[in-house]
């Protein structure tokens, strides 16, 4: 029984997104029973709660729409990516916030600066998380824009997409993406690479004054390097799919849409 292309990434995307709805949703389900039960969970908990419970519903929506898109072709997903800009923007921030906790708690650097933010991010928490919720609702509110603003030009001009709208759509949605996507990004780089250059740091200085090369406290360091150097890669591959997908570079709704959908939710 041979199988075509379009076939076998539509599988790879089904088991894909059935093991992150999983994950999550084990992650959620945990999480939530202890914050419930002890009606207090530490702050970087809090964050990952609410990353795990925001990467449910991102993978969620992200495979109803493709399935609907797929097999009832007279499916208009017009305003459905609202939702899915607001789900994803919200996701983005909470990333950086884990990133940028995790390298002020677990960083050696000695500047006052990470002095007064040890101190102050925990108390900071739900701050952050109301603060993504805010960022993702004008997300939303400037997809919504964007999206009228086109409709409104097609109509004006009788036309389904000329020269004009495109242009009008790939600047738009790279200035969205700019402000939404990338810039929360660059902290998560910035936050990623610091904590990467103190735990180097520490492991150098562990090598120094231990002569026991492979003791499980530099095992924990290497590891801890290789996770965030793997996900600091797969995120950026990430974020760069995204804006390539916003910006009409690459045309997702071809024959080629479970290919792109595997590689960026990978």
């Amino acid at each position: 029984m041979s199988f075509s292309p379009t076939s076998i990434f539509m599988v790879i995307f089904c088991v894909q997104s059935l093991v992150a709805l999983l994950q999550n949703g084990f992650m959620v389900t945990v999480l939530g029973r202890k914050w419930l039960q002890s009606q207090v969970l530490p702050a970087g908990d809090m964050i990952v709660a609410c990353l795990a419970a925001s990467r449910f519903c991102l993978h969620g929506l992200a495979s109803l729409n493709n399935f609907l898109t797929f097999f009832l072709v007279l499916y208009k997903n017009n305003y459905f990516g609202v939702l899915w800009d607001f789900v994803n923007t919200v996701t983005v921030w909470l990333t950086t916030w884990l990133a940028i906790f995790y390298c002020v708690k677990i960083s050696s650097f000695s500047q006052p600066i990470f002095f007064w933010m040890k101190w102050r991010i925990s108390r900071s928490v739900s701050r952050l998380l109301i603060g993504s919720l805010i960022i993702g609702g004008l997300s939303a509110i400037s997809t919504i824009t964007g999206k009228t603003i086109a409709f409104r030009m097609i109509a004006y001009e009788n036309c389904t997409f000329t020269y004009k709208v495109k242009k009008f759509h790939h600047y738009y949605y790279f200035c969205h993406g700019m402000l939404m996507w990338v810039i929360p990004y660059f902290l998560f780089l910035l936050s990623t690479i610091l904590l990467m250059f103190s735990l180097f740091w520490h492991l150098e200085q562990m090598r120094c004054h231990k002569l026991e090369l492979h003791d499980h406290s530099t095992q924990a360091h290497t590891m801890a390097l290789k996770s965030l150097a793997f996900f600091l890669i797969f995120y950026t591959s990430y974020i760069l799919f995204l804006m390539l997908i916003v910006t009409d570079v690459i045309t997702t709704y071809n024959s080629w849409n479970w290919t792109w959908e595997v590689i960026t939710y990978t």
